[in-house]
């Protein structure tokens, strides 16, 4: 964990300026995910970066909880949120792994651009699981990285270790779907590579 926070302290003020690879699918993740959002409900995105997505997704809910392991991408998340002046958002240096809550504590949970990141996602999608309340929708876009550059499995390993890319999971959209489907999720809303999607995004419900 302290490469990875090292890595993303790192690249926090040029991941702050660099824009989306696709507005327009952005913004129908957003529209999307935004229809299952009302105001009495309470959120935690983990992984949030430096904040875009939780202060586009913050005016529809009641309070949300934005959490990452960099305090360097907080920084500039909570810089963005003192400009825009909302209230109900609250960010806190902490990974997915360690954080803690009681189950059943969310109506909403967000894993973006996180899931092939991490050491075992197939277990934190399962944590997402327990921490929803039923009826609670899981929503993650998650680049399935076999289906485009196979070569990755060999090759990753050495650019991460060198500091050149962070560490990479290898699945594909099938192993994916699998995790989310064993753990007990059923799937609301996709948009796919197929779709036009860079990445694989889905809503899923407890």
């Amino acid at each position: 964990m302290h490469k990875s926070v090292k890595f993303w302290d790192r690249m926090a003020d040029g991941y702050s300026k660099k824009a989306v690879p696709d507005e327009a699918v952005y913004q129908k993740k957003l529209a999307a995910t935004q229809s299952y959002l009302t105001t009495d409900m309470s959120v935690l995105e983990f992984a949030c970066g430096t904040g875009s997505t939780a202060i586009e997704h913050t005016p529809y809910v009641k309070d949300y909880l934005a959490i990452d392991i960099s305090s360097k991408m907080l920084e500039i998340a909570e810089s963005k949120t003192r400009l825009v002046g909302i209230d109900n958002l609250d960010f806190s240096v902490d990974s997915f792994e360690s954080f803690q809550a009681p189950s059943d504590s969310y109506d909403a949970i967000l894993g973006l651009s996180i899931l092939h990141l991490m050491d075992n996602p197939e277990l934190m999608i399962e944590k997402a699981y327990r921490l929803l309340k039923q009826g609670g929708v899981f929503v993650s876009s998650t680049a399935c990285i076999q289906d485009r550059m196979p070569l990755l499995k060999y090759i990753g390993p050495i650019a991460w270790s060198v500091g050149l890319i962070p560490k990479l999971n290898i699945f594909s959209q099938t192993e994916l779907e699998e995790m989310l489907i064993n753990s007990g999720f059923t799937f609301e809303y996709q948009l796919t590579k197929e779709e036009g999607s860079d990445a694989c995004f889905y809503i899923c419900k407890k």
